[in-house]
């Protein structure tokens, strides 16, 4: 298992199509794959689990990946989370 505190950079925060974006990333990895934020936990692989967070620009989430490729999820999750939304 892994947790990690990551700052998300994308510009608009975790709005409807950055949301789907993260899950569709999430989706590719069959490691289980949790965000939480303040006292909040949702599966990162349900879109309106993830859109209940209202997750903005700045504000620190904590990923937890567990499974077989949570490294290689991780690096994933991290690089789409600090990317700008366009890239």
């Amino acid at each position: 298992m892994i947790e990690k505190k990551i700052e998300v950079k994308i510009p608009t925060g975790l709005e409807t199509t950055p949301v789907a974006m993260f899950v569709q990333v999430v989706g590719q990895f069959s490691s289980n794959v949790y965000v939480s934020l303040q006292n909040k936990k949702v599966n990162g692989k349900s879109i309106m689990g993830m859109m209940s967070l209202g997750i903005l620009e700045g504000e620190d989430v904590t990923v937890t990946v567990d499974g077989e490729d949570e490294v290689s999820a991780m690096k994933k999750i991290e690089a789409y989370l600090l990317a700008n939304a366009d890239n």
